[in-house]
């Protein structure tokens, strides 16, 4: 199935759709069929994101536009959102999924009103690309933003322009917090993955291991562990609860490619651990299972630099977007 702007365009007409139940292939989503395109953005896609409900995915990248899609029936491009004037970088949602929070080329990184469709605020501060940001999971709802400017940013909306500020020697590719955000991860082009203590605004730890700049990070969902994804062809699993044993890594997942393009690419854990995804410059969506190390899946249909993977949060369903324009969200058996 493909989305082009409103029209819908169904592989192989009717036969096709015809020919999957006659054959009984047994369905794993909810999915209107087993592989959607979503099609409209007119540049490479950098990040994509599912509604925490599931409903919804939220897609964003070079075009400035964020658009919201509904992910079940035929794919509806049911909103779009828009106010920044360079590319944009990241985007994630908020715990509730009430609010969209993005990072970009033009320095700002913004709050949306999902509800509303418009920006609720912008905040300003960093004086170089922002790469990366990150909200807090529960709690009170702080943002965290990686810049060019080497510089991490720890942002309370509820304060007006102010932020903590984390100086780093290297510029900054990718940012998290901590399950209970009094941590903040960060790791860029100098290769390591530096934890910073809030309290006291100080490193207190350095994973080392990496040998090429990390593009991606990704907390599991039950905050133990820390997924990382580098130029240096490797994803690495990090212990990162606060009594762990000296060696923090405990998994290096490969078989994926980076890219010459140098795109920032993104990885991500399934909700229940059991598998992780990253994106990839040799156009293959690839999953691992997080047990065995071995590649599950490794699938084809990009055109382009996979740049961001996540998983559906209920659903054995995978998103990805790419260079190539197109977001694909594909079922798993």
């Amino acid at each position: 199935m493909k989305r082009k702007g409103g029209e819908l365009v169904t592989f192989g007409g009717d036969r096709a759709v015809k020919r999957l139940h006659e054959e009984g292939i047994t369905r794993t989503s909810n999915l209107m069929t087993p592989i959607v395109a979503l099609e409209g953005h007119q540049g490479d896609i950098f990040s994509v994101a599912f509604h925490p409900e599931g409903k919804y995915l939220a897609s964003t990248g070079f075009d400035r536009q964020i658009y919201i899609w509904n992910v079940y029936g035929e794919c509806e491009n049911i909103s779009t959102l828009t106010g920044h004037s360079g590319a944009i970088m990241d985007l994630h949602f908020s715990t509730d999924g009430n609010t969209i929070f993005t990072c970009s080329t033009d320095n700002t990184v913004a709050m949306w009103d999902l509800i509303a469709g418009q920006r609720i605020k912008k905040l300003k501060g960093h004086t170089g690309f922002v790469n990366s940001c990150y909200p807090t999971r529960r709690g009170t709802q702080l943002i965290v933003s990686g810049s060019d400017d080497c510089s991490i940013k720890v942002w309370d909306p509820r304060k007006k322009g102010k932020a903590t500020t984390l100086v780093n020697p290297y510029q900054v590719l990718t940012v998290s917090f901590n399950d209970t955000a009094e941590q903040v991860f960060s790791s860029g082009i100098d290769n390591d993955i530096k934890i910073w203590d809030l309290r006291n605004n100080a490193i207190v730890n350095k994973l080392r291991g990496h040998t090429d700049s990390v593009t991606g990070m990704a907390l599991s969902s039950d905050g133990s562990y820390l997924l990382t994804n580098s130029m240096d062809n490797n994803l690495r699993i990090w212990d990162v609860r606060p009594f762990a044993p000296q060696e923090r890594c405990v998994k290096i997942l490969s078989g994926h490619q980076h890219n010459f393009e140098k795109n920032l690419l993104r990885c991500s854990w399934s909700p229940d651990g059991s598998k992780v995804s990253a994106g990839s410059g040799d156009r293959f969506v690839y999953v691992w299972d997080t047990t065995t190390r071995r590649i599950m899946y490794k699938l084809p249909g990009h055109n382009g630099s996979v740049n961001d993977v996540q998983f559906h949060p209920s659903e054995p369903i995978i998103a990805s977007g790419s260079s190539d324009k197109t977001v694909y969200l594909g079922e798993l058996e």
